[in-house]
């Protein structure tokens, strides 16, 4: 699985979810984001996608991608240096993933640039949230600061009702 799976030691699971990264350059609006966040200027959007196709539902195995947008609507550069992550399923059971970057990365934003990539995690149950940081330093300065990543919702078609 990938560096943001807290599951990666999982011998039974051979595929796992898409990873992806993109910097299209100045930024656009990110409308269609199911989950939005502020923080400092910089704006982290999520959409989250339940992965039918690397489930397996009678196994108690359920997979999600999910999409994340970086803006940096600031006027200085700012680099994520780290991530912190809590993944809860729908018992309540919560696990905390850290580490360098996202997806290999330590990208660096300037004044209105974006950064984007996609990656995935597996959960137990048929539905959870995520919430998290992104940990990020001013170049010119040294300064960190933490930014915000939204809760959202992993919700898939096996669960009963919406429950986030």
């Amino acid at each position: 699985m990938t560096s943001e799976d807290p599951k990666s030691g999982r011998s039974r699971r051979a595929s796992a979810p898409t990873i992806q990264s993109h910097r299209p350059g100045r930024s656009a609006a990110n409308a269609g984001a199911d989950y939005s966040r502020v923080t400092r200027d910089v704006r982290v959007s999520v959409r989250s996608f339940f992965l039918a196709d690397q489930s397996q539902p009678e196994d108690n195995h359920f997979v999600w991608a999910y999409k994340v947008t970086i803006e940096n609507n600031g006027r200085e550069p700012v680099q994520l240096m780290r991530r912190t992550w809590q993944i809860t399923d729908a018992r309540g059971r919560t696990q905390h993933v850290h580490g360098a970057g996202v997806v290999g990365e330590q990208p660096l934003l300037e004044p209105g640039e974006t950064f984007e990539y996609t990656s995935g995690t597996p959960l137990d149950t048929p539905s959870g949230f995520m919430v998290g940081a992104y940990h990020m330093v001013i170049p010119s300065s040294g300064e960190s600061f933490d930014v915000a990543i939204p809760a959202f919702s992993l919700d898939s078609p096996h669960q009963s009702g919406r429950v986030h």
